[in-house]
C-alpha cells in the first residue's frame, strides 16, 4: 500500500487548495505555517470515516467548507481514491485498468471501510492508528500521567488489553449507577463488535483465499499476453503474397546463385569468342575505282564498241567486227566487279558476326536481370541489404505460426491442470461467501466500534468504577523519608505489542521474540549505550537493562522512555514492511529532542524508506537534508 496523492481545499495546516503528488522512499512535508499539517489524522478521517462528521474538526478557520481527497495504490495493485467533503459525504473510486478511468466503489462509509479492509489492504482503525501514525500526543512523555495505585486492580477487571491513558486520565467515577449501566451497554456493544470483528476476520481470510486464487488463475495471464504478441506478430510478418513478390520468390533466391554463375560463364565465353574474332585481321577490299583491271577491260570494251561503230559503218563493213571484242573487255569489267561485290560481302559478315556478339550479350544481361528484379523488389520490401537475409525474413512468418502453436499448448496444459480447474470452482465459491458476509456486515449496523477499542473503553469504566468504591491509599514514604511520587508514565509495550501481535497474526510472545534484537540496536544507538538490555514479561510489560539493574520502562527518564517507543516503533513498521507494505506517517514528533540526535533518527527514517513509504511532516531543515524528496503542502 502506498499514497500517490492528497488534494485539499480550506483544510487546516495545508495550503488553501492543492494537489501534492507522493513518491516511494522517506518523504518530507514541508507545512506552510508553523502550525504541523495533521497528515495522520486527515488520514484516519479519511480512510475511516464513520459517517458522525467528525472530520469536520480539520476544516480550516472561517472557511465554510472543505475537501480532501487521498489517493493511494491497494496491496492488490489497484489505484483507490478517496474522496470527502469534512463533516459531509464521501466516495470512493478506483482506476479500471482496461479503460484507465475511475470507476465508483460506494459511497457509504461503512462499505467503503469494509471495501478497504477487504479488498485494498487496509487494517483496523487502531492499528492503523498506533502502529502506522505517530503523533506528537502518543510520545509516552506527553501522555498524562497514571497513578500507581490504579494499576493495582482485580485482573478479572482489567480487561483483555492493558488500558490506553493516552485517551484520558482515569479518574472515579461521579455517579457509579450510571457509570454501571454505561458498563452493561458497553459489554453488549463488545458483544457486538466481537461478532463483527470474528466476521471480519473470517472476511479477511476467505479475501485472502480469494487473493490467492486470483493470483493462480492470474499465472495464466503473462502467457495469454504473449500469445497475443505472437500471433500480432505473426499476422505482421510478411509474406510474398503480402509485398507483392512471385511465390517462387524463395525458389529464386536458392536458384539464383546458380544464375549468377550461369551468367557470368556465357559472358566468359562470349568475350572469348570475341577476343578470338578480334585477333583474326579483317580482309582489306580495294575499292572498285583503284581497280586496273577493271578499268581497262571497261576502257577496251568501250574504245572497241566506238571503233566499231565508227569504222564499220563508214569505211569497211569489216571494221563492223571489232565491235564484237567489246563483249569481252566488257566482261572482264564485269568479272572485276563481281569479285568486289564478293568481296564486300565478305568483309560484311566479319561485321554481322560482331553484331551477333553484341546480341548474345545482351540476351544474356536480359535473362539475368529477368531473375534478378523480383529479388531486388523483395530486398527493397523487406528493408534489407543482402540477398542471404531474404529467405529467414520470409521464414520469420512460418516460425512465428510454430511458437504460436506453442505458446497455445503450453496454456491448454496450464488451464488443464487440477489446480487451476479447482482454482476456478473456489473463486466462484469465496465469492459467494465473501457477498455472504459482507451482507451479514451489513445486518449489523451502519458502524461498529473495533472491539479492543470497546475493550480499553470498558477497562477505563472498571477502574473509574473500582477507583470511586475503593480510593487509592496514600502514598508511602521513601527510603529517605520524602514521600515517594505517586506518578509514573505508563509503558507503551503491551498495547503497541497487542498491535503487532495482530499484524503478525500470532501471540504476543513470538512477537517479542520477532522484535527484540532489532528494538534494542535502535534502542542502544538513540540512547549512547545507556541501556545494554530490553526484556518483555508475558503481559507484554518492558524493563530495561542498565549497570545492572532491571528497570520498567515507565520509570526511565521521559526522553529515554520517548526514545524507547520510538525504537519499538519503528522496529514494528520494519519487521511489518517485510510481510505488507503500509506508509509510515510522522507528524512533528522531534521537537524538542536533542538536535544531536535528529541526524541519526533521520537515517533511520531514511532506512524504513527502502522498506516502505515514510511521510514525515516537519519544517526541520535537517530532515528535509536527507530525504529522497521533499513537498510543499
Amino acid at each position: 500500500m502506498q499514497f500517490a496523492e492528497v488534494a485539499v481545499q480550506n483544510v487546516r495546516g495545508f495550503s488553501p487548495a492543492g494537489r501534492f503528488a507522493l513518491k516511494a522512499g522517506y518523504l518530507v512535508l514541508k507545512p506552510p505555517t508553523a502550525e504541523v499539517s495533521p497528515l495522520s489524522g486527515l488520514s484516519l478521517a479519511l480512510l475511516f470515516a464513520d459517517g458522525r462528521g467528525g472530520d469536520a474538526s480539520f476544516m480550516a478557520p472561517g472557511a465554510k467548507s472543505a475537501k480532501a481527497a487521498l489517493t493511494f495504490v491497494g496491496v492488490d495493485g489497484v489505484t483507490y481514491r478517496i474522496l470527502r467533503e469534512l463533516g459531509g459525504s464521501g466516495t470512493l473510486h478506483r482506476m479500471n485498468k482496461a479503460t484507465q478511468q475511475p470507476e465508483l466503489v460506494s459511497s457509504d462509509s461503512s462499505e467503503i471501510s469494509q471495501f478497504l479492509r477487504g479488498q485494498a489492504g487496509l487494517p483496523p482503525r487502531t492499528t492503523f492508528e498506533q502502529v502506522y501514525c505517530l503523533q506528537p500526543g502518543q510520545l509516552p512523555s506527553r501522555r498524562p500521567r497514571k497513578a500507581p495505585a490504579a494499576a493495582k486492580q482485580d485482573p478479572k477487571t482489567s480487561g483483555r488489553y492493558p488500558s490506553l491513558a493516552s485517551a484520558s486520565t482515569v479518574l472515579p467515577a461521579e455517579d457509579i449507577p450510571a457509570a454501571e449501566a454505561k458498563l452493561r451497554a458497553l459489554e453488549q456493544e463488545r458483544v457486538a463488535s466481537s461478532e463483527v470483528d470474528q466476521i471480519q476476520f473470517n472476511l479477511d481470510g476467505l479475501t485472502s483465499q480469494l487473493f490467492e486464487a486470483d493470483q493462480r488463475l492470474k499465472s495464466t495471464d503473462g502467457l495469454k499476453v504473449a500469445i497475443s504478441e505472437a500471433e500480432a506478430a505473426w499476422r505482421a510478418a510478411p509474406t510474398p503474397e503480402s509485398l507483392g513478390l512471385p511465390r517462387d520468390i524463395m525458389a529464386r533466391v536458392q536458384r539464383f546463385p546458380k544464375v549468377v554463375a550461369k551468367r557470368d560463364e556465357s559472358l566468359a565465353r562470349l568475350n572469348a569468342d570475341r577476343e578470338a574474332e578480334a585477333e583474326v585481321e579483317a580482309p582489306y577490299v580495294e575499292p572498285l575505282k583503284e581497280n586496273r583491271a577493271f578499268w581497262g577491260g571497261l576502257g577496251a570494251g568501250l574504245l572497241f564498241l566506238a571503233l566499231g561503230l565508227g569504222l564499220g559503218f563508214g569505211v569497211d563493213d569489216a571494221f563492223r567486227y571489232l565491235a564484237l571484242l567489246d563483249i569481252p573487255a566488257f566482261g572482264v569489267a564485269a568479272f572485276m566487279a563481281l569479285r568486289h561485290v564478293d568481296e564486300l560481302q565478305k568483309a560484311s559478315r566479319q561485321g554481322s558476326k560482331d553484331n551477333r556478339t553484341e546480341a548474345r550479350e545482351k540476351k544474356i544481361l536480359d535473362e539475368f536481370e529477368a531473375e534478378a528484379a523480383p529479388l531486388r523488389m523483395a530486398q527493397k520490401a523487406l528493408g534489407v541489404e543482402e540477398l542471404d537475409e531474404i529467405a529467414p525474413a520470409l521464414e520469420r512468418k512460418e516460425l512465428l505460426g510454430a511458437r504460436v502453436v506453442e505458446l497455445k499448448d503450453q496454456l491448454q496444459a496450464m488451464e488443464a491442470d487440477p489446480d487451476y480447474v479447482a482454482a476456478i470452482s473456489q473463486r466462484e465459491m469465496l465469492k459467494e461467501q465473501i457477498e455472504a458476509l459482507n451482507a451479514e456486515l451489513a445486518q449489523k449496523g451502519s458502524y461498529v466500534r473495533d472491539v479492543r477499542e470497546v475493550e480499553r473503553e470498558i477497562t477505563r469504566v472498571k477502574e473509574s468504577i473500582a477507583l470511586a468504591k475503593a480510593p487509592p491509599p496514600a502514598a508511602a514514604p521513601g527510603a529517605d523519608g520524602t514521600a515517594a511520587p505517586v506518578e509514573t508514565l505508563e509503558d507503551p509495550s503491551p498495547v503497541l505489542l497487542s498491535q503487532a501481535a495482530d499484524v503478525f497474526t500470532t501471540d504476543i510472545l513470538s512477537v517479542q521474540g520477532m522484535l527484540k534484537d532489532r528494538c534494542l540496536q535502535y534502542l542502544t544507538a538513540l540512547t549512547d549505550r545507556r541501556y545494554q538490555g530490553l526484556e518483555w514479561d508475558k503481559e507484554g510489560r518492558a524493563f530495561a537493562l542498565a549497570s545492572g539493574r532491571r528497570v520498567p520502562v515507565g520509570e526511565l527518564p521521559p526522553k529515554d522512555l520517548d526514545l524507547y517507543y520510538l525504537a519499538l516503533r519503528m522496529t514494528v513498521v520494519e519487521k511489518a514492511s517485510a510481510r505488507v507494505k503500509r506508509p509510515f506517517l510522522l507528524e512533528d514528533v522531534f521537537a524538542g529532542m536533542e538536535e544531536v540526535k535528529l541526524p541519526l533518527i533521520a537515517r533511520m527514517l531514511k532506512h524504513l524508506g527502502t522498506l516502505t513509504q515514510v511521510l514525515h511532516v516537519t519544517a526541520h531543515p535537517g530532515f528535509a537534508q536527507m530525504a529522497d524528496g521533499t513537498v510543499n503542502v
